[in-house]
């Protein structure tokens, strides 16, 4: 990730928490009091951004912030551990404090989220990826959790593919013209990817010569059904509110990859607090 523009986020972040000072903080502590304290999982979690993240909010806020001892992102954790300690100004510390949880909980629950996916899938030749279903200010922060979580990221932004969907299509008037217009547009490195959500779409994607063709909400008869019709000769998605409980049935479906929103839109935060040692 771009540490300069992480750093940027950082900033803007805690000037929206802090405004013109933290007026508890400052009233009880001279500015040359230090002190130090430990973040701590308040319930097992991966960790996603112990450094990076949590421990580079505290730097931010004030370089002479120490971070001590971090654990590496992927670790599995349980209640009571540690995952690093900061140490320097009470007042710089207790400033960063929300900022650096809120985030640190916020990735580390995709993280912890995204594992529990993957775990199910395990067996299978496929692939969990994201969406674009980010928060927004917070899109390279939350793929991040994904990638530790050991998923992958689809697009991070509509510059990074082509991805032919619904409503392309019914502007444009069909699959075919629709494809046929980023062939005239785009270099040939770029590959095309088009949603579906009936076979016969299917079917006139595979005349197109698609390199990727999506699965919208099907079920896994009609998954499987698809599969059978493009026969490898392109990559298939499935995508569309695949929960946990249907993940397996999906993944037995024969598909390559399966994206779902939930990993960044649903996944619930984990319970982290600062303690003071």
């Amino acid at each position: 990730m771009d540490k300069n523009l992480l750093d940027k986020l950082y900033r803007s972040f805690l000037r929206e928490d802090i405004g013109r000072g933290d007026l508890t903080s400052e009233a009880i502590f001279p500015a040359a009091q230090t002190g130090r304290a430990d973040i701590v999982a308040r319930e097992p979690l991966i960790v996603a951004g112990a450094r990076i993240i949590g421990g580079r909010v505290f730097r931010v806020q004030n370089p002479a912030i120490e971070i001590i001892d971090p654990l590496e992102d992927g670790t599995a954790v349980t209640a009571g551990d540690v995952l690093f300690s900061v140490q320097g100004p009470v007042v710089d510390l207790l400033k960063a404090e929300r900022t650096a949880l809120n985030l640190l909980q916020r990735i580390s629950g995709i993280a912890t989220f995204t594992a529990r996916f993957v775990a199910r899938v395990k067996d299978y030749p496929v692939r969990i990826c994201d969406t674009r279903k980010t928060t927004p200010g917070l899109r390279v922060l939350e793929k991040y959790g994904v990638v530790v979580g050991g998923g992958a990221n689809h697009r991070f932004n509509l510059t990074d593919g082509i991805l032919i969907k619904d409503n392309h299509i019914a502007a444009c008037g069909s699959i075919t013209a629709a494809v046929e217009r980023v062939r005239d547009r785009v270099p040939h490195t770029i590959r095309i990817e088009v949603e579906t959500d009936t076979l016969e779409q299917v079917r006139e994607c595979l005349a197109c010569r698609v390199d990727i063709i999506m699965l919208d909400n099907m079920d896994p008869a009609m998954l499987r059904e698809a599969v059978r019709v493009i026969d490898g000769k392109a990559l298939v998605e499935a995508s569309g509110g695949i929960v946990l409980d249907d993940l397996e049935a999906v993944a037995q479906t024969g598909v390559d990859i399966i994206s779902i929103g939930a990993l960044t839109h649903s996944a619930p935060a984990c319970d982290i607090g600062m303690d003071w040692a």
